[in-house]
């Protein structure tokens, strides 16, 4: 038997949690962001709908 090692990393709670009830059940969402991230969620969101611009998904109301 081989011995190898295992990277463990510790345990962090998440940075976000949603719980959404569907009938009886209850789905529980957690969500974890990158630590050193630099870009941040609207820079995310501008950027994704910018590309759906650009390529005519992106449908405006009216």
């Amino acid at each position: 038997m081989s011995d190898t090692s295992r990277q463990t990393t510790a345990k962090r709670t998440p940075d976000c949690v949603t719980e959404v009830r569907v009938g009886n059940t209850i789905l529980t969402v957690k969500g974890y962001f990158k630590q050193d991230a630099t870009e941040t969620a609207a820079d995310k969101m501008a950027r994704a709908i910018t590309a759906e611009a650009a390529t005519g998904a992106l449908r405006t109301a009216g």
